[in-house]
């Protein structure tokens, strides 16, 4: 029997699902990296002014736009890192009140400048007044222009990642695809960047670690990523294990 893509993904798809009080995620895809499809998630938290808090926004859909609008009129859309900001200019399109925060960098990425995305602000290393009281952030660098922003919704103890962590279960891909999961190290229970990003942000050195440090520190009960089966339960402990490869010795 031929594989189904969609097999790789986390139905039921483009719908919202509660996960903590004033914590959503929606899952999407399957996208195709490398040949291999790939399970895409975007987080949704709800601000304490009633507003919602879209980071990594996933593939727009109507039906999905309307289920978000009854939780909470949309207010801020997040690209978190330099790969995951090609779904925002049609949320945009269709919420134009909404505000787009992106990663240091992205704007000047030639991909970004030559697309219709209007980027309002970029994101700092300490979270901004809209949702300072909230969300905490820590801007995790690397070299070859990538950086990505974690966040610790502290109310929910939710640290939402992009790709720091993918989690691919190996049942969930084709049978050819998951010596390729296994070998750049991204399979579950416990998985980690991929192989080509551990190299990346390891290349950054000492302020790299550093933010790795104040990831675990958060001990956040719940780690919500982009990719694969995120960490429900003992997220803490399971981001030490996750992130062992970059926290300081």
């Amino acid at each position: 029997m031929a594989f189904e893509p969609e097999a790789a993904t986390y139905p039921p798809l483009d719908v919202p699902k509660p996960v903590a009080e004033g914590v959503w995620i929606v899952d999407s895809g399957p996208l195709r990296v490398l040949g291999m499809p790939l399970p895409v998630r975007m987080t949704v938290l709800r601000l304490a002014d009633g507003g919602l808090w879209l980071h990594s926004p996933t593939r727009y859909d109507p039906d999905l736009h309307e289920a978000l609008e009854a939780l909470g009129p949309i207010h801020h859309l997040v690209a978190p890192n330099s790969a995951h900001w090609t779904f925002v200019a049609a949320w945009q399109r269709h919420c134009p009140d909404a505000r787009v925060w992106a990663a240091p960098g992205l704007r000047a990425r030639p991909q970004v400048r030559r697309s219709d995305l209007r980027i309002d602000h970029d994101l700092p290393d300490a979270a901004p007044p809209e949702w300072s009281g909230e969300i905490g952030q820590v801007v995790v660098p690397g070299r070859l222009g990538f950086r990505e922003v974690a966040f610790h919704h502290r109310a929910s103890r939710t640290l939402v990642l992009t790709d720091l962590v993918l989690n691919l279960e190996p049942e969930r891909l084709p049978a050819l695809a998951r010596p390729l999961a296994r070998l750049i190290g991204v399979t579950a229970p416990d998985g980690r960047a991929p192989a080509y990003l551990r190299a990346v942000v390891k290349l950054a050195g000492r302020p790299a670690a550093e933010a790795a440090r104040r990831l675990v520190a958060f001990r956040p009960d719940r780690v919500i990523f982009a990719h694969g089966r995120f960490f429900e339960h003992d997220g803490a402990a399971r981001l030490a294990r996750s992130l062992a490869w970059l926290l300081p010795r």
